[in-house]
């Protein structure tokens, strides 16, 4: 009980507070006030978008409230030019690394849940962590987010050492360039720890906005349990220094209509008091299977795969300057649908149990230790080959965080659509890097060509200069970037 406690001062401020940035009364109006909005009406939104600027919660309301085949089209349209004009035809890829799934919460909807005696509890060790990263590495992975459930055991000392880990490990060639976190919110004094030891993006998701249905299924009693606590995470990680932050909501706790005008009034509420400043991250997950969580079969809110590209679309045009994560949780199928929709990020050759990495390299599998369903498990190459095919260029970019491109700087490049100047040429050689060290020979051949097409788009001094960091990287450099 003292750890479930040990926030409880904090608590009793957020408590205290009048009100909070999320105005319930204020979504439902505008979404009333707002279905089936005219052609013109819509189109004038669409216009706004295309200028790379953020929409207010009246404009969303009237994309949410959009029912219009032609209309939707354009919107999805919009949606595509629009990602290509602010970061390229680049698709990071990136792989999580799930840490423990030990968690003092009991979340209705999560098979991690404490009261869920199915799970077979596991933390790793040091060691554990530098065996799984290495499968990582060998496989081609740059990037990671490490994934961490509530618990004594993983407090932010545990998490900055396992950081300082996964940085550690290198191989000849690889080495994981950036780590992100995924875990639950934290206090501005354990916020600083993970800033100085040099986490990338720190991902907190508020999983739902709607106070009623977070209570629901947030059993009181537990940290998550607060729901301003979560909330106002955000605001303590800006305000500790970590300049890139990364938004969510799990799709099927309550209404998809309502969860995107309150991410919407969550941006507006960080770039309003941290100069401009909003997320540089939203992910859209929705809710899958879970082991022995009743819960997850048939959430009350479920989201069809029409409304997911909507969804996806809305946010692209909301918020046309934040990288958009859709993960392993769908299906390739449907991936391969909504990328064109403005998403800018994916994860491939995901295991998602704890230990999953070195258990999948034996051929054993981890049916009672995955906190939910994944729906594309192919491998890292495969699902490169199929970015290829759709003329697209994987990235295992890192150089913005590490030149210092981050917060307020970032959010300049990209709002004016600068940012694929750097995009394009660090994701054309960090594919070139996979392709030497790691990819098949299908790959391999697929992607020179579309390495080649890219290289040849650049323009002047970019294409003079990427050019000879290419013929550096054939003789054997790596790591080079703009």
């Amino acid at each position: 009980m003292r750890y479930l406690n040990k926030y409880q001062d904090e608590f009793d401020v957020l408590d205290a507070m009048e009100k909070d940035f999320i105005d319930e009364e204020l979504i439902h109006s505008l979404l009333d006030a707002n279905k089936n909005p005219g052609r013109d009406e819509v189109r004038r939104v669409l216009e706004k978008s295309r200028n790379c600027i953020r929409l207010d919660l009246d404009e969303m309301a009237i994309l949410i409230g959009n029912n219009d085949p032609d209309t939707i089209q354009e919107m999805f349209g919009v949606a595509f030019e629009l990602k290509k004009e602010v970061y390229g035809d680049r698709i990071v890829f990136f792989a999580p690394l799930y840490i423990s799934d030990e968690c003092a919460n009991n979340c209705k909807y999560c098979g991690f849940r404490s009261s869920n005696v199915a799970i077979h509890r596991k933390t790793l060790n040091m060691q554990e962590i530098e065996e799984e990263v290495q499968i990582m590495i060998d496989e081609g992975q740059k990037r990671t987010v490490l994934v961490y459930g509530e618990s004594p055991k993983t407090n932010v000392d545990f998490m900055c050492e396992s950081v300082r880990k996964v940085y550690e490990v290198k191989t000849e060639n690889g080495e994981i360039r950036r780590a992100n976190i995924n875990c639950a919110p934290l206090a501005i004094d354990e916020l600083k720890k993970l800033k100085e030891v040099g986490i990338g993006t720190f991902q907190v998701f508020q999983e739902t906005y709607h106070r009623k249905t977070y209570e629901s299924v947030h059993p009181q009693g537990t940290i998550k349990g607060h729901y301003r606590w979560r909330l106002y995470a955000m605001d303590r990680a800006l305000k500790a220094g970590l300049d890139d932050c990364g938004l969510g909501v799990l799709f099927g706790l309550y209404d998809w209509r309502f969860e995107l005008m309150a991410l919407l009034m969550h941006t507006m509420h960080l770039e309003k008091h941290f100069n401009g400043v909003g997320p540089h991250t939203i992910s859209f997950p929705r809710i899958t299977p879970a082991t022995d969580t009743p819960f997850s079969l048939n959430p009350d809110y479920a989201v069809n795969d029409d409304d997911f590209k909507r969804i996806i679309a809305i946010l692209r045009l909301s918020v046309p300057y934040t990288g958009l994560i859709c993960t392993a949780r769908e299906s390739a199928q449907v991936r391969e649908s909504v990328i064109p929709l403005g998403v800018s990020q994916i994860d491939a050759g995901t295991r998602i149990g704890v230990g999953a990495y070195s258990h999948a390299k034996h051929a054993n599998m981890l049916p009672d230790k995955e906190q939910f369903t994944i729906g594309d498990s192919r491998s890292l190459d495969d699902v490169v080959g199929q970015i290829c095919e759709m003329g697209n260029i994987p990235s295992f970019c890192t150089a913005c965080y590490r030149a210092g491109r981050t917060g307020e700087h970032f959010m300049k490049v990209a709002k004016s659509k600068f940012v694929h100047n750097y995009c394009i040429p660090n994701a054309v050689l960090t594919f070139k890097e996979y392709l030497l060290d790691y990819a098949t020979d299908e790959t391999r051949l697929e992607g020179e060509r579309v390495l080649a097409e890219h290289l040849n788009n650049l323009k002047g001094d970019a294409f003079e200069k990427t050019q000879a960091m290419i013929r550096r990287i054939e003789k054997g450099e790596r790591d080079l970037r703009f």
